[in-house]
């Protein structure tokens, strides 16, 4: 039985009744959830980070998973011990504004983090996202991360490199801080939600002016939430060449149908085949 260490990096979840319904949707799946008491007050960024220590440090957790999304995990890295986490390593796993801790610690521990549902997406769960969810804490025995998800293709090819990514806002946000993503040789994958069309395209234009996508080794465009994927592709092929593999797949991000990514993995995207293969 894995055990699950709750954090609270970002907001608290508002319902007690939806953070009590994702710990015993949790359980009622075999884990075990070691402080299941629902934070009623935000901590503090020293609090915050504490708490992750403390996560680490526990030789029963397996798992430290985060309650929820919304923003300031960046606050914290900073005061974060990366060599602490590095000798004591854990599945880091969230997604949304925990972009910013996913890809960071992964660059700088080398420990594979999980983009992946947070507590308050286990209330209520659906199916496809608890059976990825399950495949990656379980090893990934299923190595085909796009298997059973629509995938379309916008530039064919195929690509091997590192997995990284994910909100596009929040690790824009880190562009020209000593935190900032290595995309070189990167397979990345952006996501984003209730962002308007002229927010993206100043977003994504940051990134090509600061040369982030210079050399990426393939793109994966994820949900942005009332935005087509066409629009988010037309933003990306105005402004430079695609010579790489990039694709779109609509269960990536805030949606309800949720693949759980393992940043920092080395995978292969291959657009005949519709495949996005840890290796």
């Amino acid at each position: 039985m894995k055990a699950i260490y709750t954090i609270t990096p970002s907001w608290l979840i508002k319902k007690k009744k939806d953070f009590t319904a994702g710990i015993r949707n949790l359980e009622k799946l075999g884990f075990k959830v070691i402080n299941k008491r629902p934070v009623t007050k935000l901590p503090s960024t020293r609090r915050k980070v504490a708490q992750i220590h403390t996560a680490f440090l526990n030789k029963k957790v397996n798992i430290i998973l985060a309650q929820r999304g919304g923003y300031s995990s960046m606050k914290l890295l900073p005061y974060l011990d990366f060599n602490l986490i590095r000798k004591n390593p854990k599945v880091l796993a969230g997604f949304s504004d925990l972009t910013a801790l996913l890809n960071v610690i992964s660059e700088r521990t080398d420990l594979i983090t999980l983009h992946s549902p947070m507590i308050i997406n286990f209330s209520p769960p659906y199916r496809f996202t608890v059976r990825s969810f399950l495949n990656a804490v379980n090893g990934f025995p299923n190595r085909n991360l796009f298997e059973g998800v629509p995938v379309k293709i916008h530039h064919h090819g195929i690509a091997r490199g590192r997995l990284k990514g994910g909100n596009l806002i929040t690790l824009t946000a880190l562009i020209g801080t000593e935190w900032e993503m290595d995309t070189d040789g990167a397979i990345l994958f952006l996501e984003d939600a209730n962002e308007k069309l002229h927010e993206v395209d100043r977003y994504l234009t940051q990134w090509i002016l600061a040369g982030k996508l210079k050399k990426v080794k393939g793109l994966v465009l994820g949900n942005f939430r009332g935005i087509k994927d066409r629009d988010v592709y037309n933003i990306l092929s105005s402004q430079m060449k695609i010579d790489f593999p990039l694709v779109s797949c609509p269960y990536i991000g805030h949606v309800k149908n949720k693949i759980t990514l393992p940043i920092g993995a080395q995978v292969e995207l291959d657009t005949r085949k519709k495949t996005l293969t840890l290796l």
